[in-house]
């Protein structure tokens, strides 16, 4: 009998059991894995926009489909109608007891005030969510206490911290957006186990955080820069390393702790590294964007009124358990709390200025502007940016 070709052989012969399940895990293995490595990217369309000089590659890259989902989010809400100014008009401090901050406003304004708080900050509990019912004055209810410290620190920032919120200015609205509790808040986190000697240490990442953009940077940033004033900038200021007075002593781990922290203000504003920094040169301040130094301010800013406000009495004591982190301190504010995504909060409303009481007395205009019959809309980024619901080139503004 003829001997069978070898390969016409291979070519009759039956899979056998193990070389079958294997050509069926590589049939369905690799799409799947490539459908969960293009899960975590972007989904199109994305637009540039030119925030410096053409050439230089500071571009905002924007998806309209994300930036228009986050309309709702940060529209300006409605602005009641300024309280008539009448002569002889009685303060509030004069009529009701125990107005401690905002006495000095006249008893129209007040109630208008309070009629805002109530949709900024508790639209579904109404006024009983801070005041004891049937006896507005007490202090009873600690969130009246908590509102009380939160108009001062309002007030504190629109009068100190001009060279961040500029004449844009903060609100109770800017940071609650209609919630009790703003979303955007950082407790301490508690130090991790220490691990064997043969595994090694976390260092404070390899979690996933979303303060880091779900990347294993360390994702205890916060304290390091919004508590604690520990060096940020890492970048050296010469090519080659040097010895002596100038050399950069920065180490890898602080590197790492600067971007888990730069990655937390890109995703707060919705932004990339070229919104404040060049590319050319990131440490170089005399070709960044004027809004590294606006950034600048409000790393200070934040870290300010975290030591002010919320490290301190009354806020440090009157919070319940069930309001306080892991370790029993009190929620601190970030980059998030007020933006939100966006480059600016509620896209640079200037929503405190149809509100007297967020700033000090001393500051207040005479005359309050009219506010506009319907609430602005804003553009939501900084530049130019082709909306999703309209596509049409032809719909673009002129360059």
């Amino acid at each position: 009998m003829q001997d069978l070709d070898p390969s016409a052989a291979a070519a009759v012969r039956p899979f056998s059991p193990g070389r079958r399940a294997l050509a069926i895990a590589h049939r369905w293995l690799a799409p799947t894995l490539a459908a969960a490595l293009l899960a975590g990217c972007e989904r199109p369309p994305v637009e540039p926009v030119q925030g410096g000089y053409r050439g230089t590659g500071m571009l905002q890259i924007y998806n309209p489909r994300i930036v228009d989902s986050q309309a709702a989010l940060n529209a300006e809400p409605e602005v009641a109608r300024p309280a008539r100014i009448r002569e002889g008009q009685p303060k509030a401090g004069e009529v009701y007891e125990n107005l401690k901050v905002l006495g000095d406003l006249t008893v129209a304004e007040f109630g208008r005030t309070m009629t805002a708080i109530t949709a900024w900050v508790s639209p579904e509990q109404g006024c009983a969510y801070c005041h004891e019912q049937g006896n507005m004055a007490s202090d009873a209810v600690y969130t009246k206490v908590v509102a009380r410290r939160m108009f001062q620190m309002t007030q504190y920032i629109n009068a100190n911290w001009k060279p961040h919120v500029a004449e844009t200015g903060v609100t109770c609205y800017t940071c609650h957006r209609g919630n009790n509790v703003p979303r955007q808040l950082w407790f301490l986190a508690p130090d991790q186990p220490k691990s064997g000697s043969a595994l090694g240490e976390r260092a404070g990442q390899n979690l996933a955080s979303p303060a880091v953009g779900l990347s294993s940077l360390p994702h205890q940033v916060f304290q390091d820069y919004l508590l604690g004033d520990a060096p940020i900038r890492v970048n050296g200021y010469t090519a080659l390393p040097v010895r002596g007075e100038g050399a950069n002593r920065s180490s890898i781990k602080q590197a790492e702790h600067t971007y888990g922290f730069m990655v937390h203000m890109s995703q707060s504003l919705g932004v990339n590294c070229t919104f404040c920094h060049n590319g050319q040169s990131f440490q170089s301040w005399s070709i960044s964007s004027p809004q590294r130094m606006t950034a600048w301010h409000g790393i200070r800013m934040a870290r300010d009124i975290n030591l002010e406000f919320f490290t301190k009495d009354p806020l440090l004591s009157i919070f319940p358990a069930y309001r306080r982190g892991p370790l029993g301190d009190v929620a601190k504010v970030n980059c998030a709390t007020c933006h939100q995504g966006a480059y600016k909060p509620l896209y640079g409303s200037h929503l405190s200025r149809y509100y007297p009481a967020v700033v000090p007395a001393e500051l207040r205009p005479e005359v309050l502007p009219t506010p506009p019959a319907e609430p602005q809309r804003l553009p939501p980024v900084r530049g130019e940016l082709l909306s999703a619901t309209a596509r049409d080139p032809s719909s673009r503004a002129p360059r």
